[in-house]
């Protein structure tokens, strides 16, 4: 029933490339787009496993996600599409949406010429923001970040700097995700911070806390995030929710 609907796709999806000498890649079939398609209107792809398999498999994802209406955030063929906003507007509201990668390896990058992801720099982050107002006139801005420790019940103080920083230059709220847990919750000056969101879809846990996540709602006008809620979830052996 949601008016934008988005998850962290933490894999590539993709033919080519290879492997990157890591302990876990994760590469999907193309064919899985069109059960996405059917779900979701945008992925975010800043995170520390989209560049599992080299810039020419990230490239050809970018693309099948085109062809199937997907949109992405925090990725892009360089470096100045991976820190563009998705800009969505829904019954008369701009809504601005930024993804950042905070884990490594920073390798997944994009260049100026080469396609990647967006890293979470402090600067970056406060100038993606303001611009998202300033040049793209969004009426609400929401930052995505890849970030923390896994495991970790807590949000730590890099999470808590950045999200602050992130809310301090403009952002109305910010949902993270990384540590396979749920983290805490943090309302700081009026707007929400949710700092892990755990895992959605994912059959490789190894712990209970692992297999249970949050589905996060926000309300939104032209003030910016009105109020939010959480639906818990538990993920079966299957991996699904």
């Amino acid at each position: 029933k949601a008016d934008i609907r988005v998850v962290n796709l933490e894999c590539v999806v993709a033919t080519k490339g290879q492997a990157l000498d890591k302990h876990y890649t994760f590469r999907a079939h193309p064919r899985v787009l069109r059960v996405l398609q059917k779900h979701v209107d945008a992925v975010t792809l800043a995170n520390n496993h989209s560049g599992d398999f080299g810039r020419e498999a990230f490239a050809e994802m970018l693309g099948l996600l085109a062809q199937h209406q997907i949109a992405a955030i925090g990725g892009g063929m360089n470096l100045k599409q991976a820190h563009a906003p998705l800009i969505l507007e829904r019954k008369g509201l701009r809504v601005a949406l930024l993804s950042y990668n905070e884990f490594m390896p920073r390798s997944y990058e994009a260049d100026a010429q080469a396609p990647g992801v967006a890293w979470s720099e402090d600067l970056r982050v406060k100038d993606d923001i303001r611009n998202a107002r300033s040049v793209h006139r969004a009426d609400v801005v929401l930052t995505l970040m890849h970030w923390g420790w896994e495991n970790e019940l807590v949000a730590n103080a890099r999470q808590r700097q950045l999200a602050r920083l992130a809310i301090d230059a403009g952002a109305d709220g910010v949902l993270g995700g990384h540590p396979h847990v749920t983290q805490d919750i943090e309302i700081y000056k009026g707007k929400p911070i949710v700092y892990s969101v755990g895992n959605f879809v994912m059959k490789e846990t190894d712990n209970e806390r692992q297999r249970q996540g949050w589905v996060v709602r926000l309300t939104m006008n032209a003030s910016g995030v009105t109020g939010f809620d959480t639906f818990a979830l538990k993920i079966d052996r299957r991996g699904l929710p």
